[in-house]
């Protein structure tokens, strides 16, 4: 599988990363999807802190022991859970990012993280207070990197700006092209673009004219527009799957497309999609069947 640095960071990941949020609660289970990841060539594994309440984190940690060296780690942080409590709340304070590390260190059973995002974020935050906790710890050597989770234009372009941040984490994907209007920003600041929703819930793959029809909306789509342009997506291509990934992975600022899976076999069919060849044509005419639509909120 070919790889990509993350921004001008040193770290080349995967073009396709495993997107660990949709792992079963089953450590067996966990460590046959991990065994087909690696076999493919994937490399970036993201979780986060908040993901079922921190037991993603021990999973993911348990299923890479004795092959940590083998894969880039990214966790995230800021979604505070209460003890005790069902829910959680933001926190992007540097005295929580600094204990919070120390507890997802733990899970995963590592010394380091290769990158460690902040998972979401507003306007209100102390963003100075925020990146000064990443710096400190990357010059501790706890985390190799950094890099922001939010499809917050204001807020991306702030922790950019003054920040040496690598990466942009955004929900990205044929049926949802709102990032592109910020994809030069972000290949300005010398950060890359790792998308989450590539196959757009599943809307994407074989079974995407099953799901739409079960569906209100989604992005920007209500439901009739949201049908009728995943018909056109999937009457255009023999394989809709292999031509999600193959837009994604046509823009330069795209470093890596995280896919969820939740077994073995659902993974297999995303490594097979990756490997199966697109007509160039075809990726570049695709987008005149979806909207490319805008960020209303959060605009700088």
């Amino acid at each position: 599988m070919k790889k990509r640095e993350i921004g001008n960071s040193g770290m080349y990941v995967s073009e396709l990363g495993l997107g660990c949020m949709s792992f079963p609660d089953d450590l067996e289970e966990v460590k046959s999807i991990v065994d087909v990841a690696l076999e493919a060539g994937i490399n970036f594994f993201d979780t986060a802190d908040l993901y079922a309440g921190g037991r993603n984190e021990s999973l993911v940690g348990e299923a890479l022991k004795g092959r940590r060296d083998e894969i880039i780690l990214a966790t995230k942080v800021g979604n505070r859970m209460l003890p005790g409590e069902d829910g959680w709340v933001w926190d992007a304070s540097k005295k929580y990012i600094m204990e919070a590390v120390k507890d997802s260190l733990k899970r995963l059973g590592t010394d380091y993280i290769d990158l460690y995002q902040l998972h979401g974020g507003t306007m209100e935050d102390d963003a100075s207070e925020t990146i000064e906790a990443f710096e400190a710890l990357k010059k501790e050597g706890v985390i190799r990197q950094y890099g922001i989770s939010s499809i917050r234009p204001n807020v991306i372009e702030r922790f950019l700006t003054n920040s040496s941040a690598v990466s942009v984490m955004m929900q990205y994907s044929l049926l949802d092209r709102r990032p592109e209007e910020w994809f030069p920003m972000i290949h300005e600041a010398g950060a890359s673009v790792i998308t989450r929703g590539t196959l757009a819930k599943g809307l994407l793959t074989d079974e995407g004219m099953s799901r739409v029809a079960k569906m209100d909306g989604f992005a920007a789509y209500d439901a009739g527009s949201l049908k009728e342009t995943v018909a056109k997506v999937h009457e255009s291509t023999t394989n809709v799957h292999s031509l999600a990934l193959s837009f994604n992975l046509k823009q330069d600022v795209v470093a890596t497309a995280l896919i969820g899976a939740s077994s073995k076999e659902q993974l297999l069919d995303s490594i097979i999609a990756y490997e199966k060849a697109v007509e160039r044509s075809e990726v570049e005419s695709v987008p005149q069947m979806t909207e490319a639509h805008r960020y209303e909120e959060h605009r700088p």
